[in-house]
């Protein structure tokens, strides 16, 4: 496993510290780490929505105006999420 030093400004590293004095995570790296894991699992979301929005909008075949699209994207996308929070 590769390491890395992170400066965080006191606020921040004060909550991560917090966040292990809790039980939860063993040390500092587990909180990064998780964070970090959560960061990319919304961004694979982020780069899942964008690309079916593309595709309905490239299709031409789309009855329903851009924003309710975009609005059932979005909701679609809220739930993937929650999905991945209780999982």
């Amino acid at each position: 496993m590769a390491t890395m030093n992170v400066s965080l400004p006191d606020a921040m590293k004060q909550w991560v510290e917090e966040q292990v004095e809790t039980g939860r995570y063993a040390n500092s790296s587990d909180v990064i780490r998780d964070l970090v894991r959560k960061e990319q699992a919304r961004a694979d979301a982020r780069e899942k929505l964008d690309q079916m929005v593309e595709q309905a909008l490239a299709s031409g075949i789309v009855e329903i105006s851009r924003e309710d699209l975009l609005a059932r994207m979005k909701a679609k996308r809220l739930d993937v999420i929650a999905q991945q929070k209780s999982a």
